[in-house]
């Protein structure tokens, strides 16, 4: 069970990490950049195709985690499998509490009628603050996993 667990752990705890880095490196700075209007328009078209990916991506490392914190074959890598489990758990309410209803509401933004108040309720600098604190638990939940397949081998 274990050696058939391990590379899509890896694999989806990766591809949640590298999506998270993405906006990150990428996505965050450009979104600063872009007038108020582009900057809606190019949220609402990236929401839809990281929403759907991310949250599966996710879930899946947080039960996956769980499942080799019960079934690793030695307690130091179930123990690191664990960590890496409560790291995306922590990931994820990050998510859910903090970029999702930020991204929702994003959604509901017509880009041809701003809000009046848009210098007083623009979303970009805590979306990207809390976008840096799941990444930043994602890829450490990632380096623990690595460690755990490295104490196993």
């Amino acid at each position: 069970m274990t050696q058939f667990l391990l590379p899509i752990v890896l694999v989806s705890n990766g591809m949640a990490a590298g999506g998270l880095m993405i906006a990150v490196l990428g996505g965050a700075p450009l979104m600063f950049v872009l007038p108020v209007g582009q900057y809606i328009t190019v949220e609402q078209f990236l929401t839809t195709r990281f929403d759907p990916f991310m949250p599966i991506c996710l879930v899946t490392t947080i039960l996956l985690d769980g499942s080799l914190a019960f079934v690793a074959p030695d307690a130091p890598s179930r123990r690191l499998f664990a960590l890496a489990s409560l790291l995306t758990a922590c990931a994820i309410t990050v998510s859910i509490t903090r970029n999702f209803p930020i991204n929702r509401w994003v959604r509901t933004l017509d880009p041809e009628r701003i809000p009046e108040n848009w210098d007083e309720v623009d979303p970009r600098k805590r979306w990207r603050n809390w976008n840096f604190v799941r990444a930043t638990l994602t890829i450490l939940a990632l380096l623990v996993n690595v460690t755990a397949v490295s104490v196993l081998v």
